[in-house]
């Protein structure tokens, strides 16, 4: 019943980032912001692009953590650490589990390096 409900419900133009969990400040439904860095208009826009074509936004929001954690607690997690590029790189293509919990985040090899590298930087860059 649930498959039939969801395969009859519209698909939206835009992936949205939100998160369903009752959050401090949020509540269901709440949608994530706009990330808080001195980023131009464009670039957030072709980032935020990026994470819906790759799908990132189906576990991932920008503040609440939706399956996997909010983009800004992995910025916090890893800010200032050494290699943390190339450590979070690794991760994003092979996948993995544990680090934020038991549910494994899914392997993404096919992300170009360009794209990966740009949504990485974006992603420490948050505050």
């Amino acid at each position: 019943m649930i498959v039939t409900y969801l395969k009859a419900q519209p698909v939206p133009s835009v992936v949205p980032t939100t998160s369903y969990e009752s959050t401090e400040g949020g509540g269901a439904g709440a949608t994530a912001s706009t990330p808080a860095r001195d980023t131009p208009a464009g670039e957030r826009a072709g980032v935020e692009g990026m994470l819906a074509k790759y799908a990132c936004t189906a576990c991932h929001a920008v503040d609440t953590k939706v399956i996997g954690p909010s983009f800004r607690d992995v910025a916090a997690k890893y800010r200032g650490q050494k290699g943390v590029e190339q450590k979070l790189a690794e991760k994003v293509r092979d996948g993995g589990s544990g680090v934020w919990g038991p549910i494994p985040m899914t392997p993404n090899p096919s992300l170009p390096d360009n794209d990966l590298h740009t949504i990485i930087e974006w992603i420490l860059g948050l505050k």
